[in-house]
């Protein structure tokens, strides 16, 4: 006969799939075991079980708990027997732990919980690729580890409802990718952290370089226009033109790139084989007045060879002073009608936006603007040196204070330049796929939503199907997964779950996750802040993990306001002309 070991739970009464009946045993009813000086609480949901089979050991997670009643002929309710379900998620041969199951379990095979050494087992780390991100809510001693290489490459999402600790945890787990055990990061490490609201710049100065399109101490974020697609350029710029419009748009940058090329002595490119793709820097001003020249001109003479400029009517391209022209003759008479005026809307529309300081971090980029000659001081390898080349292993691009409107062509752009530098330089040493980058989505909802149809969300959408092939990764932070686009979060092979209250939200999460755990996912409104589910590629089993705690000094600045102590303290005379003048010029320093 079997010896009864001391962890004996109970033992399999149904098999079904990848999930198991066990019924517990009457000496575990009391729902608590003592074994080496440890409680071990006994049917939790969330807590692990063992099963024996000769060489091989099943391993899953309780997923739900219950019990069955009879009732007698006083017509009095007892409990019978105790049940719990468990989800099969791995199995140990010859010690190695690993995800996945080769045999199942037989009706009447005993089932017994986990104890700190099949923990230890299950949880260590045998790969050079794995990264300490917490410790096991349930057993602080057993340190939890994430695969980088699957999480990186296979995506994730970061979900969790306001005031769970997400932008902590966000920031917990991108120390731990970077810092080694020993304080020393990672040397040729790559993350591109989108900040929607500036919260990561304090908690992660040391391992970061911040970019901000409103600096205020950090580095001034430009993005050249002349790098993104002129057709994703061309809507932003004119609002929809047609086909005709956009064909005129497309040719006159060709012919502006191939004059970048000369002015600015680029060697090694063909110029028959320039596209309106090809990133090269041209002149976005004198395309706009070549545009209001063509649309607007009358001739005057019958031959249509001379422009019938008005006095002092020739213009400025580089101060955007369209030409003007002496109005057209009746019948036969000169000067004649050239231009048809069919763009007026439009081109009013492109000087607006030309105009606009609040897209000069695009339209006027600094060192990367082309003169009036067409020469740019810097060149867009010095662009991508200058986020993805320097000694940081991090680099944060600060949005804060960014309206929806501009931020999905911002994004957009970024993404455009990041994921087409990685098609092309595949194969380089400083390409992605030898120094992988992981693209890092705050608040991702904004942007990402169901409903949304801008750019920066189809260019996701490519990097969610195509990224792995190219070396980029990307991980989505969002308090709403419900409006997150389906596409989009079907694609992140690794979920990390923190506190989630609504249901809607909590259903997609659900549904996102690949291990059927419904009783751990319903178990989301009650985690505590900082902890979560981590389900997918990159964890070795489902788990409810406890992030690791940041240096005092190390949060994100999305801390909730102290109300009673700021209510309470003594008010002092206040200036709003200084918040208002903040608000004109956009500056938070001030």
């Amino acid at each position: 006969m079997t010896a009864i070991l001391p962890t004996f739970l109970g033992v399999v009464s149904a098999v079904s799939s990848s999930s198991l009946a066990v019924e517990l045993a009457a000496s575990v009813e009391s729902g608590i075991v003592v074994l080496e000086g440890r409680n071990y609480r006994i049917g939790q949901v969330g807590s692990f079980v063992k099963i024996p089979l000769g060489y091989n050991h099943l391993y899953g997670v309780i997923s739900e708990s219950s019990e069955s009643s009879t009732v007698d002929a006083d017509s009095k309710i007892s409990s019978d027997r105790k049940w719990i379900k468990v989800e099969l998620v791995g199995e140990s041969i010859g010690g190695n732990f690993d995800r996945g199951i080769s045999e199942y379990p037989s009706i009447g095979d005993h089932v017994h919980f986990v104890v700190e050494s099949d923990l230890k087992l299950i949880f260590r780390k045998n790969l050079n690729s794995h990264f300490q991100v917490g410790r096991l809510s349930s057993s602080e001693g057993i340190e939890i580890s994430l695969d980088l290489d699957k999480l990186v490459a296979r995506h994730s999402a970061v979900l969790g409802s306001t005031g769970s600790g997400k932008s902590t945890s966000t920031a917990s787990i991108l120390r731990s990718m970077v810092i080694k055990q020993d304080g020393s990061s990672l040397p040729s490490a790559r993350i591109l952290l989108i900040d929607i609201h500036g919260e990561y710049g304090p908690a992660l100065n040391d391992v970061a370089k911040t970019f901000s399109i409103m600096p205020s101490g950090e580095n001034q974020l430009y993005i050249p226009f002349w790098c993104i697609s002129p057709d994703k350029l061309i809507d932003f710029l004119c609002n929809n033109p047609n086909d005709s419009q956009r064909s005129l748009f497309m040719d006159k940058t060709v012919d502006e790139k191939k004059l970048g090329i000369v002015k600015n002595n680029i060697q090694n490119i063909d110029a028959d084989k320039i596209t309106s793709t090809t990133p090269l820097p041209y002149r976005l001003k004198k395309i706009w007045y070549d545009l209001c020249h063509e649309d607007t001109i009358n001739y005057s003479d019958n031959a249509m060879t001379t422009p019938a400029y008005a006095v002092n009517g020739r213009g400025d391209f580089d101060s955007l002073v369209a030409p003007k022209f002496l109005p057209p003759g009746t019948g036969p008479a000169l000067p004649k009608k050239g231009g048809a005026g069919a763009m007026k809307r439009q081109l009013d529309l492109m000087k607006s936006r030309l105009i606009d300081t609040q897209y000069s971090f695009l339209l006027e980029p600094g060192d990367w603007n082309p003169d009036s000659a067409g020469a740019t001081n810097k060149d867009l390898h010095e662009l991508l040196e200058d986020w993805l080349g320097h000694d940081k292993p991090i680099t944060i691009f600060d949005l804060s204070g960014m309206p929806s409107a501009r931020l999905t062509l911002l994004l957009c752009a970024v993404l455009d330049i990041i994921f087409e530098s990685a098609i092309w330089g595949r194969n380089l040493t400083e390409g992605m796929r030898e120094r992988p980058l992981l693209i890092v989505l705050e608040e991702a909802h904004r942007y990402l939503g169901k409903s949304e149809g801008g750019h920066a969300k189809e260019m996701v959408q490519r990097i969610a199907k195509e990224g792995r092939k190219f070396g980029v990764g990307a991980m989505i932070v969002s308090q709403r997964p419900s409006e997150i686009d389906e596409t989009i979060l079907s694609q992140c092979g690794t979920i990390i779950s923190l506190r989630i209250n609504n249901a809607t939200d909590r259903g997609i999460v659900k549904a996102a996750m690949s291990d059927g755990l419904a009783g751990i996912v319903d178990s989301l409104p009650v985690l505590r802040t900082g902890e979560a589910i981590i389900v997918g590629e990159a964890a070795q089993l489902p788990t409810r993990c406890r992030f690791n705690i940041l240096p005092d000094d190390k949060y994100p600045n999305s801390s909730d306001p102290k109300i009673g102590e700021k209510w309470s303290s003594t008010r002092s005379n206040e200036d709003y002309s200084r918040l208002v003048s903040a608000w004109r010029n956009q500056d938070i320093s001030q």
